[in-house]
């Protein structure tokens, strides 16, 4: 199940409809975890997160929070976690790129469920970037 959470008020958030499309891309990644959330923020409120947890003092598009159990915890084994996406981040990608906002909103939500997957563009070369791509195609983005 994956749940949307909005959490700004410049842009109105069809939940039903990226609840589907989160589905469908758990689906194509193959994720062993069908649970995650989708929440929606303003550019400030993702470049707090940003600084909190990343020591970067910017506004980015997409942040990944992995599910991760406390030591007193037990591990939830259907969770993966929390895709965080700015929706004014995502409006001015899809502006540059001549996408539409939905179109922006796919990319990024399957690049943070990748993350939630354990992909890392950032040290596995090229893996996670050749394997969004492919998946673009199957999921027609």
């Amino acid at each position: 199940m994956i749940e949307i959470i909005n959490r700004q008020r410049g842009r109105k958030i069809n939940a039903e409809q990226w609840s589907k499309f989160g589905e469908q891309a758990l689906q194509a990644i193959g994720t062993k975890k069908p649970d995650a959330s989708i929440v929606f923020v303003s550019d400030d409120a993702i470049r707090n997160l940003n600084r909190q947890f990343r020591g970067r003092n910017h506004a980015t598009d997409v942040l990944s929070f992995p599910q991760r159990a406390e030591a007193f915890e037990v591990e939830n084994q259907a969770r993966l976690g929390e895709v965080v996406i700015s929706v004014e981040r995502a409006a001015a990608q899809a502006r540059r790129n001549g996408l539409t906002f939905s179109n922006e909103v796919q990319q990024l939500i399957l690049h943070g469920l990748l993350h939630l997957s354990g992909y890392d563009h950032e040290s596995d070369k090229g893996e996670m970037n050749r394997l969004e791509l492919r998946l673009r195609k199957r999921l027609d983005i």
